[in-house]
Parts: structure tokens; C-alpha cells; sequence
């Protein structure tokens, strides 16, 4: 893949170009700050980019807010975020978001390569890659609301938890060592459970996540 980096620690973005390039990733640019993130993809969209969160003038949110303009003008191009932190109010958007091709990872997540390597090739290719931390932490965020999951059973649960991660039902099947068929039951249960079997005008499994969230529906329709 066509990759690009905004890291501000040169220690570690110089350490993931060494890692992108020598799994046969091209790495088109490599810079140390939301803007120049964005005149790179301007100037020649890659296949995807990682940004991470924090990073000049102010060391807030630039990475995030350089990640969600590339999103609006780019949308097919694939975007990895990586912080040290779970940004709460981004981190939900973009994990709700109604497309693929998106991922929110701890930096911790980085020291472990192959996780870290098959996250951004599940956002390569147009699938989703996040942190179970970071939905951990989204979760605890909504705690005080009413859960809509009472009625899910644990292994429910365990499905719905790994669908807000962006796995398609084979991979949770594997990660569960349960068959394909079994996972599509649950997920057939938890549509029913959270009273989506007959919901129109929206993904259902995208509902399921916001529910899990405790997030409201997106503005606009979709498949």
C-alpha cells in the first residue's frame, strides 16, 4: 500500500517508516504535523494514512481534526489514528462512522507488529480496525446511561463488543473458535434484542454499534 505518516516524534515516525517499508508498504510522506499531512494528500492521495492525535502548534487534537477533514475531502483514502489517548468525543465519530476504511489504535498497540500490521491492512482494504481499549473507555463514557444490552447474553456481548471493533462475522468466528453460522445467530439475536430486526434507512449493524455506544443514529441514510 501507498502509506502516509504524521507522527511529531521523529524516534517513532522514522521507526515506522523502517516498519511500513520493509513490509513492502511505500511510504509517500512522512511529516510531523496535521497541516503538512494535509498538503501531502492533496497532493497526491495515498492509500492510507496514520495520524497521530497530538501533535503542533498546540499538541491537542490537531492529528484528529487533520484525520476528519481527510475523511470529508478524501473519503476513500484509509485513516489510522494513533494516540496515547482515547479522545472520547472523536473517538466516537469516527467509530460510528457509516464506512470503512477507518481504525483508532493506542500507541501501546504499536509495539505489538503484527496487530498493529493487520489493523492497517484491514483499513487498506476498506474495513475498520479499533482498540478494544478505546471501545472500553467509549463505553465507561456512556455508563451512566440506560443500557440497551440487559438482554444480550455474554456471548452476545463478546459479538456486539467485537463488531464495534470493526471485525466482519468470519473474523469473529475465529477469534471466538465458533462457527460462521453461530456468529450470524448472535448477531440475528442481537438485531432482535435491541429491537432492529425491521429497522429501514440504516445499516443495522452500524445501529447495533451506536447502541452499544450509547450514540444517536447518523443524520443521513445508508445502505
Amino acid at each position: 500500500m501507498r502509506v502516509m505518516l504524521a507522527e511529531d516524534s521523529t524516534l517513532l515516525r522514522e521507526g515506522l517508516v523502517r516498519l511500513l517499508a520493509e513490509e513492502g508498504h511505500e511510504v509517500a510522506a512522512a511529516v510531523g504535523d496535521g497541516d503538512a499531512l494535509l498538503a501531502a494528500v492533496d497532493a497526491g492521495p495515498p492509500d492510507v494514512v496514520v495520524v497521530d492525535v497530538r501533535m503542533p502548534p498546540t499538541h491537542t487534537d490537531e492529528g484528529l481534526r487533520a484525520a476528519l477533514e481527510i475523511r470529508r475531502r478524501w473519503p476513500d483514502v484509509g485513516v489510522l489514528v494513533l494516540s496515547q489517548y482515547v479522545e472520547k468525543r472523536y473517538a466516537a465519530e469516527l467509530i460510528t462512522a457509516d464506512s470503512g476504511g477507518v481504525g483508532y489504535l493506542l500507541k501501546d498497540r504499536v509495539a505489538q507488529v503484527d496487530e498493529f500490521l493487520d489493523a492497517l491492512d484491514r483499513v487498506g482494504g476498506g474495513g475498520a480496525a479499533f482498540d478494544p481499549e478505546v471501545v472500553r473507555r467509549l463505553l465507561a463514557a456512556h455508563g451512566a446511561r440506560d443500557d440497551p444490552l440487559a438482554r444480550l447474553t455474554p456471548r452476545e456481548r463478546d459479538v456486539l463488543g467485537a463488531m464495534a471493533q470493526g471485525h466482519t462475522n468470519a473474523s469473529i468466528a475465529a477469534s471466538l473458535h465458533v462457527s460462521q453460522s453461530a456468529v450470524e445467530k448472535h448477531v440475528n439475536q442481537i438485531f432482535d434484542k435491541l429491537d432492529l430486526s425491521h429497522a429501514t434507512g440504516y445499516s443495522r449493524r452500524v445501529l447495533a454499534v451506536l447502541r452499544y455506544l450509547g450514540s444517536e443514529p447518523p443524520a443521513r441514510e445508508s445502505d
